[in-house]
């Protein structure tokens, strides 16, 4: 897709990959930008730094549909339409597995899962009758590979894998393009403490990783790793699950006699 001219709604948008998106797309010609999040402020911010006519912070909890469908529609009243939705927010995972309380994988659910079908059911029947559209997910390594210390986080990232390729699945051959981002450890406020397994393959910046995401839209390659070390593991996987499984124990004991 060419972004010149395009109107985008990025989510979690004011810090880290989302505000890099953000500043990204204005710089790459797009029209306009709505950032949204919780963190109106910091939002605020950051679209004052980009510049005013062409982007606009909006308040939005993504795990409230009700949210993502006043986004959608101020934004379209503001800039006529959504030509492009980065699902972009998310929260840190907790340590811990199947103990953690249920009102946390619930939230982990919707802000990871669930919000990413909420937008969808927001912009996607647009897009698809105007027959040009672009769908970003950003998911994560864990959604393809798990997570030793997070079992909420591995399970409703690889929920958001699967929605994503179920988006292209349904609809690519409507006019709709899809995108999934898989990073590993990404320099955030969500890795300010540290990185933990994520990070074995060093951390990179919100801006690289934001170019990345813009140079598959370009090519409309839906896959978007930042770390080329996932395709390979990813692909160690397939070939032989049962060794990866293996690999993952030793690494969660490690993880384990660490946390001890």
């Amino acid at each position: 897709m060419d972004i010149r001219a395009k109107v985008a709604i990025v989510t979690g948008a004011a810090s880290g990959i989302g505000a890099a998106l953000a500043r990204r797309l204005v710089a790459q010609g797009a029209r306009g930008v709505v950032l949204a999040d919780v963190q109106i402020e910091r939002a605020q911010a950051v679209a004052n730094e980009i510049g005013a006519g062409r982007a606009l912070a909006m308040a939005c909890d993504v795990s409230r549909e009700a949210d993502i469908q006043a986004l959608v529609a101020r934004t379209r009243e503001h800039f006529g339409q959504v030509d492009i939705f980065m699902s972009n927010a998310g929260i840190l995972g907790h340590m811990g597995g199947f103990d953690l309380e249920d009102e946390l994988w619930d939230k982990m659910w919707k802000i990871h899962c669930m919000a990413h079908v909420w937008a969808a059911r927001a912009v996607v029947p647009d897009m698809v009758a105007r027959g040009e559209g672009y769908f970003v997910v950003t998911a994560s390594a864990a959604g393809l590979l798990n997570i030793v210390e997070s079992a909420p986080y591995g399970v409703t990232k690889h929920g958001a894998v699967a929605f994503a390729e179920w988006l292209r699945i349904a609809y690519g051959k409507q006019g709709l393009r899809v995108s999934c981002l898989c990073p590993q450890s990404v320099q955030t406020d969500m890795t300010a403490r540290g990185s933990g397994s994520a990070g074995i393959d060093g951390m990179l910046s919100a801006d690289h990783v934001a170019g990345d995401v813009l140079s598959a839209m370009h090519d409309e390659k839906f896959l978007v790793l930042p770390h080329p070390q996932v395709a390979q593991y990813f692909q160690g996987k397939a070939r032989d699950h049962d060794r990866w499984l293996g690999g993952m124990q030793k690494l969660y004991a490690i993880h384990a006699a660490r946390k001890g």
